[in-house]
Parts: C-alpha cells; structure tokens; sequence
C-alpha cells in the first residue's frame, strides 16, 4: 500500500523521536545527538545513536538505521503499512485514500527526490573542492566551521552552465527530470539547458521529513540577484515551506517558541547561539501557507524584524495579512532588533543574551496595528482622534472570526479610551496652571465631594440612568467625559460606556449591558441596577423613581449638577488650604453657601 508523501512527513514531522525511542531506550544527550543501548541486539557500550534534527536513528554496531516508522517497524515487527497506521492513529489523523493518479504522482516525486539529494551531494563535495575555495572562505569569514557547514549541508554551484548536468545525468537520472526539478533551465526552442546556479554558495531546503526539496543560493560576486531559490515545482514551492523546518519544528517542542527570521544565515547563526527554534521565509513575505503550518508548531509565532524602515514595513505588512486570518488562540508576536542589526550580527556584538531580552519583550499583534497607525500623524485633535479610530475600527473588522473581531474592538476601544482620557487630564492641567498664573479660576472635575458614599451612590445612579437610557448620553455624554468618579471602578466603567457610545450610535440598553459584560463588569452593572434605584438629589439614601425617559433626564441633570458642584468645592478648600488669602476664602465660602442651597431647596 502507497500514502502520499505529505501524509508520511505529517507524521515524521509530529512524531518527537527521541521520545517515540526513549519509550525503550534510556537515551543520554551528547552534543546534538542521544545515545543509549542499541535495542536490536544486546550491546554493554552504546552505540545506539539519536538525530532530532535529521530524523533517525542509527546503531553504530548492528548498522540498523531509519526514521519514526522504520523505528516501529523493526521494533514491532510490522510492515511499512502497518507501522505508518499505528502512528497515524497515535498522534490522531486519518490514513488517506490514495488513487492512481495519486500513485502515479508519488512514482515522479519519488524521482525527484532522488535526484535533488544528488544534487546535495554534489554540491556538497564542490565546496570542499579547489573549486569551491572562495565560497568556503566566505563562510568562514561568517563564523561557520565544519560542523555547521555539515550540519546544515552546506555546498558550492561551480561557475560552470553543464558541470552539475554532467555529474548527474545518467541511466537513472535524465535532462528532463533536471529541468522539472529545477536545477537546469532551457527556454522554449533556445537551445540547451544551462545551469541555473552558478558560483553560489548553496544552502539546501528540506521539508518537514528532512528531504531535500529546492535550494538556495547565494552570489560570491557582484551578480544579482544575490539571493536565487529554487523555481516552484513538483516538491518545492517556496510560499508553503520554511527553511530549517524540520529542525525548528522539533526543537520548539523544547523550547516552547518558534522563531521566523529572513534569511539562510540568520538560522545557522541563531543555532550556533543555541537558538535551534528558528526558520525563515524563503526572501518573501510571510504567506498564508507559511502561517498555518507555523500555527501547527506554536499558537503565537515570533517574527523577528530588522530595526530599519524596511523591517518595520515588512513587520506592517505581516500584520495586515495575517488579521484575517486570526482564531482564538492562534495570533503572531513581533520583535524589532536595533536599527542595523540583524540576528547574526547583533549575536556576535552582544550575544545570547541580548537576544534573549529582544525576545522577551516581544510586541502583540495588536499592539503593533495600534503603532503602526499611531505613527502616521499626531493625535492632537478630534478629526485626527477620529481619523485614527477608524482605521483601527477598519483593521479590527478585517478580522474573519467573530470573538476575535469582538475583543480586537473593545481592547482597541478601550485603550483608545485610555489615551483620550490621559490626553483631556494634561490639557486640563496645562490649563489650569495656565489660570493659575494669570489669576483666573479652572476646575478638574473630581467627584469628591460630598462624603465618600454619598459621592459613590450619586456616581452609581449617574451610571445607572445612562445604562437604562443610553439615548440620555447624545445630551449629556460630554459633561459626563469631564467627570472623573471618585470610586476607580465606577470610573472604569463610565469610560467604557462613553468609548463604546462614541462608535456606536444606536446603542440601546441590551446592546450596552452585553458590552459590559464582554468587558468583565458584569457584576459591577448588577450593583449599579440593584434594585433599579437613583438617589434623590440631597438625599444620602436611596430612593425608589418613576423610570420614565423624562423623569431620569430630570434626575440625571442635577445629579451631575451636584457632583460637578462638589468637584468645585473640594478645589476651593484645596486652593485655600494651600493659600489661605482673602479671595481663596471668598471663593471657598462662596462655594459652600451655594451647596448648602442646593441641598436645602432639594429636601
């Protein structure tokens, strides 16, 4: 029985090795690899070795060698059929169907296979070359020594258009297979096939069963462009893999995260720090493929961006693309590396450790939405306010799914809500102290005064008037805004309630309430309509009303009549306490006696 190829990776590459083995084997870690006793045949000095990062196993004494399903194979005596369902139905997913068409597919891609780890090899053998002097060189120059180079398989194309063609064409392998597997081209009716990398130094790209699948290659000289991939073909499309998938992807299982950076040497540098968790886009932007196959490894992949404008704009557009694509728990983290600085050279200036930081303090998704609109012009009045909630509003809607739209728009709402309100507080200083000095008087509404509770149960009431009659707040929502409730709760509430009426016109008392629950002030609103009460005005306790729309717009009149009144007198006795002159006492008993008024005519 045949299965398709991506099937079999799927299950290579869910399939933690070292733990599948470790069932049977006490493997012991030594360098990149686990050893332990060979479980094929009896043995008192291991030799028995274990490669997460090339995906089998290999006993070094009996030769047995191979993958997650060679391994169940041989230790369960099964069949190739056999082995592949039982790990299909131990990690859960379903053995597909496969048809002749299928089968016929998977005979050309089995060539190609062949012919590309061919490929690898040569190139493999030409760096080590008198040919491939100048591209070892280079590598050296970027810090890499033997190991790095073998592990990541690292090799030279010859300045030559027929050297690899040459080395590879044979009974087996004919021009045809080279050219639809990419390594030659030949243009419709323009002669022979050329070579399409030459005099590069060549990084090669696996899938997610560590098969080779398309290069890279990078110019020695001034040649561009300076990166050349593979063309997409039978096995490689470079919208739908990673480079250093196969790595990345188990060694996140460790780690916890997964890294995407830009580039070959970005990977290898970040392993040579001990940061194996990272692969990168093959010199495009991050795709949808690339996205849901990075959300299959970790909910909350980490983009690393150089600190440049270009960085910053590919950050830009990485968040653009993927909003639609959002699910709960599924979203992406940005970090921005100082500007000039990429991983590799930041790691050899700083280290680790400054890595490591960058990537602790790595941005949301939405925070970077909320700078990247942020930073086209100054917030400083209401058109521009506006101008920027809307485009927030507008990203926040691109989203497909519902409960992720929802909580991109109230945190939006909120924080939004937040800087409005810090900005209104430093104007009013600035004002006030500009008052100050000129002899004139200014208030900062603080609901403080009368005493605490009765301050509190009047702010309740406020709260709870505009929640029954939302329609009250197209009359009175700016001199709510100037308010500041005394109780910090209360307050958080009044803000919300005044965010969400701003972007939403029509709001009625169903739409409010469920808003408020969704905020997490579900039980607050439930204190506030207790018993659908408001407070008489000059009464300290509370009075069951009439709840008619003309009765409540009544009571909500003079209740912020009265705590804008008390606000006023809490900042003459402040005024006074702080300079007891003739004219701050006027003021202080001016604002008492009309206090006492109203509080009189109120009983």
């Amino acid at each position: 029985m045949s299965f398709p190829s991506s099937f079999l990776d799927e299950i290579r590459s869910r399939v933690v090795l070292r733990e599948l083995i470790g069932r049977h084997v006490k493997l012991i870690r030594k360098g990149h690899e686990y050893s332990g006793l060979c479980p094929f045949h009896n043995e008192k000095t291991p030799s028995f070795t274990v490669s997460e990062e090339k995906g089998f196993f290999h006993c070094f004494g009996c030769g047995a060698h191979g993958d997650a399903i060679g391994y169940v194979m041989r230790f369960e005596n099964l069949t190739f059929p056999e082995a592949v369902k039982r790990l299909a139905q131990e990690i859960g997913i379903s053995v597909p169907n496969v048809s002749p068409e299928e089968l016929k597919s998977e005979k050309i891609r089995s060539s190609l296979y062949d012919v590309m780890e061919k490929a690898c090899h040569f190139f493999e053998k030409s760096l080590k070359s008198p040919q491939g002097a100048n591209a070892l060189k280079y590598l050296r120059g970027r810090g890499l020594d033997d190991d790095d180079i073998s592990r990541f398989r690292l090799g030279y194309a010859p300045e030559s258009r027929n050297i690899l063609k040459q080395a590879l064409i044979s009974a087996s392998v004919s021009e045809s297979l080279l050219i639809d597997s990419g390594l030659l081209i030949k243009l419709e009716n323009r002669g022979m096939s050329y070579e399409r990398f030459r005099n590069r130094v060549i990084f090669p790209i696996s899938d997610q069963g560590s098969r080779i699948i398309g290069f890279g290659g990078r110019a020695l000289g001034d040649v561009q462009p300076k990166y050349l991939n593979s063309p997409d073909t039978a096995l490689f499309q470079k919208g739908s893999i990673l480079y250093n998938i196969k790595t990345g992807r188990s060694a996140s299982v460790a780690a916890g995260r997964v890294i995407v950076v830009e580039g070959y040497m970005d990977v290898i540098a970040l392993a040579r720090a001990g940061i194996k968790e990272a692969v990168a886009t093959l010199g495009t932007a991050l795709s949808e493929r690339q996205l849901a196959l990075l959300w299959k490894i970790e909910p909350e992949p980490v983009l690393c961006f150089d600190g440049d404008n270009a960085g910053v704009l590919a950050a830009y557009r990485a968040a653009e693309r993927a909003l639609p694509l959002l699910q709960p728990g599924k979203s992406l983290r940005f970090i921005f590396l100082p500007s000039g600085e990429d991983p590799d050279t930041l790691l050899k200036s700083a280290g680790r450790d400054a890595m490591e930081e960058i990537l602790g303090n790595a941005s949301t998704l939405s925070q970077v939405i909320w700078n990247m609109e942020a930073a086209q012009q100054t917030l400083d009045t209401p058109e521009r306010l506006a101008g920027f909630e809307h485009r927030l509003e507008k990203h926040a809607r691109s989203i497909v799914d519902k409960k992720v739209q929802y909580q991109y728009r109230i945190s939006f709402r909120a924080k939004l809500s937040q800087m409005t309100s810090k900005m209104f507080s430093q104007k009013s200083l600035r004002g006030a102290n500009s008052n100050q000095q000129s002899g004139a008087t200014n208030f900062t509404y603080k609901a403080r005064n009368p005493p605490e509770t009765l301050a509190k149960r009047r702010e309740e009431a406020v709260l709870a008037t505009v929640i029954r009659q939302p329609a009250l707040l197209d009359g009175y929502a700016e001199a709510i805004g100037k308010l500041e409730f005394s109780d910090p709760e209360l307050n958080r509430v009044r803000q919300e309630i005044l965010t969400f009426y701003a972007s939403s016109p029509d709001l009625d008392r169903k739409m409010l309430m469920e808003h408020l629950r969704l905020c997490g002030f579900n039980s607050t609103t439930g204190v506030i309509l207790f018993a659908d009460t408001l407070i008489k005005p000059g009464q300290s306790e509370i009075q069951m009303v009439d709840g008619t729309v003309m009765t409540e717009m009544a009571q909500l009149r003079v209740m912020l009549s009265e705590l804008i009144q008390g606000a006023r007198l809490e900042e003459a006795q402040r005024r006074y306490e702080a300079d007891p002159n003739d004219e701050n006492l006027a003021r202080l008993l001016e604002c008492k006696k009309v206090t006492m008024d109203s509080y009189r005519g109120n009983i």
